[in-house]
């Protein structure tokens, strides 16, 4: 049997906790989180994260486009700052999956909904 693709199996756990935390389950979100135990598993799911959150900025208008950009730069601060500590790379997953429901909020009400 093929061991799965280390970033396949990282987008597939960052849509996972995007899910939870869009349906309001932080609970099935702090499991999910809790189970990534090593770190190159949680600097997968944060580059899913990051895709995700690059890949969504880009449709912001120019000035909100700016400002995610300055948050990702931040972000990626958290990320560095805690490179070897499961804990804070698991505040780092947090943050990051808050600022894409941020930029979804951002889409939402552009388009009036």
């Amino acid at each position: 049997m093929t061991p799965p693709d280390p970033a396949a199996e990282g987008r597939r756990r960052a849509d996972e906790l995007l899910a939870s935390l869009t349906a309001g389950d932080d609970a099935a979100a702090d499991r999910l989180l809790a189970g990534l135990t090593e770190i190159r598993e949680l600097v997968f799911v944060g580059a899913g994260l990051t895709a995700i959150a690059r890949a969504e900025g880009r449709a912001l208008p120019t000035a909100q486009r700016a400002q995610a950009s300055t948050r990702q730069l931040e972000l990626g601060k958290v990320r560095d700052a805690a490179r070897t500590d499961p804990e804070g790379l698991r505040d780092w997953l947090r943050r990051s999956a808050a600022e894409i429901l941020f930029i979804r909020s951002l889409h939402a009400a552009a388009r009036g909904a």
